[in-house]
């Protein structure tokens, strides 16, 4: 007998809104954040998401729906707001005595494994360097979510990688909830556990990035009104030849029989996913502009 093992939401998410005067920026926005996973927060410029982080921290008040977090939450904001004039280790020590609960070690091992200068002012660090001290104040705050507003952007590839790979160890050893908006869907493979796609201000996609690859699958074939199974998600065409992004609404290792010989099929990345959603979505924003 096997037993399933369920995974505590540490952070619920449902119906929320959020308005700038009389434009929406959030619009029914509803999920869940899992201990120990960390969650990809992908979309197009102006889509909200920085709005969404911000409002999931507590900086911000919704006009509408919930937020329920179960322990404390931590924000990496997209321009890492430091005081100039305080040194690196000046940073820890205002943070220690502005938090509840803090621990020393955790920030400074953070400081030391990316060979940031503790007694440089802050204002004179790089901007690598001005993210290490970011990321050390907010994971010193022991946070059981930490959210990220593109936070790594600026660092170059090789350093990227090794900070993706301290946060993804520091949430699985203290089961930290890790919600990461980025613009480099391709790295999401191997990283993410779940993604969010949000546009417009609305989730239009959520769920385990495993399921997500299993459903999708492109279908590509002589030109055609239709894929021969599943729901399109996105289609191209040209003269000769019709391609659809779909998800499949049978087994994902099923094809259709009279599929074989017509149709290719292969599967989808992570970004082709993404991709499609966020290209639907441009296009309803042209045709809703172009009617207005």
């Amino acid at each position: 007998m096997t037993t399933t093992v369920e995974i505590e939401a540490v952070l619920r998410v449902e119906d929320l809104a959020k308005r700038y005067g009389a434009k929406p920026v959030l619009a029914g926005c509803t999920f869940e954040l899992y201990a120990g996973q960390v969650t990809a927060l992908v979309g197009a410029n102006g889509a909200g998401k920085t709005t969404l982080l911000t409002v999931l921290s507590g900086l911000l008040a919704p006009d509408g729906g919930t937020v329920v977090a179960c322990g404390r939450v931590a924000l990496v904001a997209q321009d890492r707001p430091l005081y100039d004039h305080l040194s690196a280790r000046d940073m820890l020590r205002m943070a220690r005595h502005l938090n509840l609960v803090w621990d020393e070690d955790r920030a400074t091992r953070w400081l030391r494994r990316f060979h940031v200068p503790p007694n440089r002012l802050c204002g004179r660090l790089s901007t690598g360097q001005r993210t290490q001290v970011a990321l050390a104040v907010a994971l010193g705050r022991v946070p059981d979510v930490l959210l990220l507003d593109e936070p790594l952007a600026n660092l170059d590839p090789l350093v990227r990688n090794e900070v993706m790979a301290e946060l993804l160890t520091e949430a699985a050893e203290t089961e930290m909830a890790l919600l990461m908006s980025t613009h480099v869907v391709a790295e999401l493979g191997g990283v993410a556990d779940n993604l969010l796609v949000l546009t417009h201000g609305t989730i239009t996609l959520a769920g385990q990035i495993d399921d997500l690859l299993a459903n999708h699958r492109f279908y590509v074939g002589p030109r055609s009104a239709s894929p021969p199974t599943g729901t399109v998600v996105r289609e191209t065409h040209s003269e000769q030849q019709s391609t659809f992004l779909v998800t499949l609404e049978t087994e994902p290792d099923e094809t259709p029989d009279d599929a074989e010989n017509e149709w290719v099929v292969r599967p989808a990345t992570v970004k082709d996913i993404v991709v499609a959603h966020l290209a639907n979505a441009r296009e309803v924003a042209w045709h809703d502009r172009a009617h207005a």
